[in-house]
């Protein structure tokens, strides 16, 4: 005898894995994270092995919990010794500058910030004002500078650059890898030391390999937006679907690249399986 399943046997297991399906991407995308990584090499000089880096992306103005209490605990719980924000700390489609800013305030009492700003930023005719009031919560804004840090005598430099889109709002010919190496050959010189770029677009790791970066760190790609097992994140800006730089340690020669994650979310209002993280770097000197 055939024996047919109902439909309201059919209905109820899928209900079930639909509704639990839903609460797993709820949860993913309020449960903050602390990714850590360490980052090893023979040019870090000796004062700053055991030195920790905060860092956060594409905030995209969002909140977790009143006045960010949980993002703040979270970052001060890492201990690190500075924070870099690498652009989007706020949005151009639903742009909340308070947030952003109260944020800031409060985070620079944790640990000194270095921020650039990304393709959001550049898209607001408001933000000459966001950065003026960035710099007097107390961040350190680099837009095409560098910023000496010092720990134990030794000296490494911070390389910030503004976003391309600033110069380039279009990009039809690829411009942006050209002008990126203009900007980072007048800033780098490699006899100096150990360079850490602060930019917001991974996808341009070969030119900061290129330029003599010991290592980066970026945003922008938001995991892939929905990641899968073995696969990875599934669409980034400007690198489309399956992008090779979606989150992570990278290398390149001796080019190190950190893409975080980011935090906030923006045109798509979900992640999937992509918690939102603030990524933790320690620097080891190999010896």
């Amino acid at each position: 005898m055939e024996h047919r399943l109902s439909p309201k046997a059919i209905a109820i297991p899928c209900g079930a894995a639909a509704l639990a399906l839903s609460a797993w991407t709820v949860w993913g995308n309020t449960a903050l994270t602390v990714t850590p990584v360490t980052v090893a090499s023979r040019r870090i000089p000796a004062g700053f092995s055991g030195y920790r880096i905060a860092h956060l992306s594409d905030l995209h103005n969002a909140r977790f919990g009143r006045g960010n209490v949980k993002l703040l605990k979270l970052l001060a719980g890492t201990g690190p010794d500075i924070t870099v924000i690498t652009g989007d700390l706020v949005d151009s489609r639903h742009t909340d500058v308070k947030t952003a800013l109260d944020f800031v305030k409060e985070a620079v009492k944790i640990a000194p910030i270095y921020y650039v700003p990304g393709n959001h930023e550049a898209r607001l005719d408001q933000y000459p004002d966001i950065r003026a009031a960035l710099t007097a919560a107390g961040a350190t804004v680099l837009e095409d500078q560098i910023a000496p840090l010092t720990r134990g005598g030794d000296t490494v430099t911070l390389v910030g650059l503004a976003d391309p889109y600033f110069t380039i709002r279009r990009d039809p010919f690829r411009r942006a890898p050209a002008l990126v190496r203009r900007r980072l050959r007048d800033l780098i010189r490699r006899e100096e030391g150990y360079h850490i770029l602060l930019s917001h677009r991974p996808e341009l790791f070969p030119s900061y390999a290129r330029c003599g970066v010991d290592l980066a760190f970026c945003g922008h790609a938001h995991g892939g937006q929905a990641r899968l097992p073995f696969i990875g994140g599934l669409f980034a800006p400007d690198q489309g679907l399956l992008p090779r730089y979606d989150a992570g340690l990278y290398t390149r020669g001796n080019c190190r690249m950190v893409v975080s994650r980011g935090i906030g979310n923006s045109l798509c209002p979900l992640r999937f399986n992509d918690r939102p993280e603030v990524v933790v770097v320690e620097l080891r000197r190999e010896t």
